[in-house]
């Protein structure tokens, strides 16, 4: 929740004083002993705090999951496990979990996405790694289209998909093997194209480092390239790239 927010509900009664200063005094960050939650993050960045759930604690995950859901009144977290869903679920009933993802989260229903991002993967086995990146845009707000299996080896599948590519404000491009998918629609749009390798291939692949040499050593413009399946980067940078976009509109 913002400082403004916090300001307004004091004014209208609905939090007392004392509740606004407790608020205050988490502020920039509640320690926890185990770790400093940053609850300024979303006023600074626009974008509050995630959670890496992998290879926390459970204790120090369902601890941090409900502080932050606390604060926020909802949660994000990439890379959960089954277990660890079941875990925050006995107590937090709501929480909403996808295994392709392994996102977890309890997000408000109503919340308006505006703008657009396309996610474009070059085949089926990068759907995971898209599949993280279109959830993180589409929970800091960013309507997202998905558009899946059109890679190089069928180029004609990708051109009749170009008119939709052209009208978002960016472009996620997720690929694995030779990674040529983002360098192609680079050289085909005027929007800024995000290249996430992944480590999808066979043995020369090298567990996606082909995929990332070929995207750091494109010759198309306008292409920025995250790490190894990391989705959410690519997710978090879109929804920076649309907020500025819309903002730049109005």
């Amino acid at each position: 929740m913002e400082t403004r927010e916090i300001l307004k509900k004091v004014r209208s009664g609905e939090y007392t004083i004392e509740e606004a200063e407790q608020y205050f005094r988490r502020q920039p960050y509640e320690e926890m002993g185990y770790a400093k939650l940053d609850t300024h993050r979303q006023i600074r960045s626009g974008f509050a705090e995630v959670i890496f759930c992998s290879g926390k604690a459970d204790e120090h995950l369902l601890q941090i999951f409900g502080r932050l859901y606390e604060q926020n009144q909802e949660v994000f977290g990439t890379r959960a496990s089954q277990e660890q869903y079941e875990m925050i679920r006995r107590k937090y009933p709501q929480t909403i979990y996808d295994p392709i993802s392994k996102i977890i989260k309890i997000e408000e229903t109503d919340k308006i996405k505006s703008g657009k991002a396309v996610v474009c993967t070059a085949g089926t086995a990068d759907i995971p790694v898209a599949e993280e990146a279109a959830q993180t845009a589409e929970y800091f707000g960013t309507a997202v289209e998905r558009i899946y299996d059109v890679g190089v080896s069928g180029l004609h599948r990708l051109l009749s998909k170009l008119d939709t590519i052209q009208k978002a404000n960016c472009v996620v491009a997720v690929a694995g093997m030779e990674g040529a998918l983002a360098s192609v629609i680079g050289g085909l749009v005027d929007k800024p194209v995000i290249a996430v390798p992944t480590s999808i291939g066979y043995g020369a692949s090298m567990h996606g480092l082909s995929a990332l040499l070929t995207m750091i050593n494109s010759c198309a413009n306008g292409i920025a390239v995250v790490n190894i399946d990391n989705g959410y980067g690519a997710g978090y940078l879109s929804a920076q790239i649309n907020r500025l976009a819309e903002n730049g509109k109005q």
